[in-house]
């Protein structure tokens, strides 16, 4: 019996897992102040926004394999996003491969 429910609830974690895939991936928590100099070390940035599976606004800072969350109303972040909007990452438009005609 134990097996059982066991076997049950593995299975609903991997459908849940399955059907919201970036459930684990959100902010739960922000900084409302950020060290100085580390935006000068950003590799890249996200824009959280608090709808869907993310109740919390924030601006995800990748720096050196690491994230950081911080406060989209921090002054400095805002006026760094401004100047850095090449660092959000881009979405490769969907491009539907042509059939060869012999």
């Amino acid at each position: 019996f134990i097996l059982f429910i066991s076997m049950f609830f593995l299975t609903l974690l991997l459908l849940f897992l399955a059907l919201f895939p970036g459930a684990f991936n959100c902010c739960m928590k922000i900084s409302d102040e950020i060290p100085k100099g580390i935006l000068q070390r950003v590799e890249r940035f996200e824009i959280q926004k608090a709808d869907g599976l993310c109740h919390l606004e924030a601006v995800i800072l990748h720096i050196e394999g690491r994230k950081f969350c911080v406060s989209p109303r921090i002054r400095k972040v805002k006026k760094w996003m401004k100047k850095n909007k090449h660092k959000i990452p881009r979405k490769k438009p969907h491009v539907k491969k042509q059939k060869r005609t012999q």
